[in-house]
């Protein structure tokens, strides 16, 4: 019998069910939190090569203990979790790179982050294909990263739009309602 190349474990937080999955060379999936853990489980290896459940070994325990902190409120920081990013190729690992440098509680814009790379602004779209395709959410804090001009976006991740508006409001970090459609006629 031959042995698995990945393991995962699902843990509950105060906001739900998480799962990580690992390999060899780091944390290679990450799923927020569901309601349920099946439906976590499900979501986490939806997208994942054979994996067995196994408990995670102390350098992958020590993220789901910040995960934990994280979703009770904990300021964390995720930028030296070790990663295995094999699977992406370079312009997403670039992409990813830069993503981990926002710290908690700050943001940025798609067409920003494309501008710390050197890429021009048609880049901003692949920023948002990666934020969407993120293998680690929350590790690589793809939630911190707006639209065009501080605007919320989208969030593939369970709860949509909502959960990105959660943990943002997690950190800290105030989004603004839009302007009335009025107020911007100067009504």
């Amino acid at each position: 019998m031959s042995q698995a190349r990945y393991h995962h474990c699902i843990f509950e937080t105060a906001g739900g069910f998480c799962g990580i999955a690992w390999s060899a060379d780091g944390i290679i999936r990450f799923q927020l939190p569901t309601d349920e853990a099946a439906g976590t489980e499900r979501l986490l290896l939806r997208r994942l090569p054979a994996s067995t459940r196994a408990q995670a070994p102390s350098a992958f325990a020590e993220t789901v203990e910040a995960v934990k902190r994280y979703f009770a409120g904990d300021a964390v920081d995720f930028s030296s979790v070790a990663l295995d990013l094999d699977s992406q190729d370079d312009l997403m690992r670039d992409i990813y790179a830069a993503a981990r440098k926002i710290g908690w509680g700050q943001t940025t814009t798609y067409g920003a982050l494309a501008r710390t790379l050197g890429l021009g602004p048609e880049a901003a779209r692949d920023v948002g294909q990666a934020m969407a395709r993120n293998p680690v959410a929350l590790i690589i804090p793809c939630h911190r990263v707006l639209a065009a001009g501080g605007k919320l976006g989208g969030f593939s991740a369970p709860g949509g739009s909502q959960a990105k508006a959660r943990m943002l409001e997690i950190e800290g970090v105030k989004l603004a309602p839009p302007e009335p459609a009025q107020a911007s006629l100067n009504f």
